[in-house]
């Protein structure tokens, strides 16, 4: 009997403490970092871009009918801060996927650009994302290069080995304290030759998307507009 009740004590000290993981996990990825308005206004279309809500996110249909970017947002980001830029890129001719992703950290959903590769008949398919985001992009491109023309990396890092086929374009800005900077440079080694690097002078991290002051961040001597001017222009110049 006392053995029994040993036990029984035991299994309920794990329950409670497995719920306490739970609502912690539940907690910390509800405080998120939101879109703001200019955002918002980014996710209605123009006369160049069709912008869609789907089943995965957003699509940001502009003129082009050979390039799409399959995107993956930053950690603890809402998804729609990322409008202004991509609107901005299928404006200038490299449609882009937004992708949803669950509790909003990619690595709950790696491989969700599968689905997208089969759903749309693009000729040229780019992979890419921001901070947590772009890593996770990175690890999909690592596994499935033959699929992919390139990788676009917004201050961010692979870390496998990328295939020697992959055009690589890496944007980050000269303020970005969030960033680490000791593994970007060791991410170099699984870069394929010819990768580009680019820093944006008075950029910071959270400036790649429309959702405010990032903690830990350096302050941006330029708007995020021009800072996500300037890494479209990039990110084109890449292809």
């Amino acid at each position: 009997m006392k053995r029994f009740t040993l036990k029984k004590k035991i299994w309920s000290i794990l329950f409670c403490l497995l719920g306490i993981l739970v609502v912690s996990f539940f907690i910390y990825t509800e405080q998120y970092y939101h879109a703001d308005p200019a955002a918002l206004r980014a996710l209605e279309s123009d006369e160049t871009v069709a912008v869609t809500k789907t089943g995965y996110g957003w699509l940001f249909d502009g003129p082009s009918q050979s390039d799409a970017l399959i995107f993956y947002p930053g950690a603890k980001v809402e998804t729609q801060a990322y409008a202004p830029l991509l609107h901005r890129l299928a404006q200038e001719g490299m449609d882009v996927c937004l992708v949803d992703m669950p509790f909003r950290l990619a690595f709950f959903g790696l491989n969700k650009a599968t689905d997208l590769l089969s759903a749309y008949d693009y000729p040229h398919w780019y992979i890419g994302g921001h901070s947590l985001g772009g890593a996770m992009a990175a690890s999909y491109a690592a596994d499935h290069g033959t699929q992919l023309t390139g990788v676009v990396l917004l201050a961010a890092y692979p870390t496998k080995k990328l295939d020697p086929g992959l055009a690589v374009t890496t944007v980050y800005g000269s303020e970005d304290h969030v960033l680490n900077m000791a593994n970007l440079k060791k991410g170099a080694a699984f870069l394929p030759e010819g990768a580009s690097e680019h820093v944006i002078e008075g950029g910071n991290h959270a400036q790649f998307g429309n959702y405010g002051e990032q903690s830990g961040d350096g302050k941006a001597s330029i708007s995020a507009e021009e800072q996500q001017r300037q890494t479209a222009e990039l990110i084109m110049q890449g292809r």
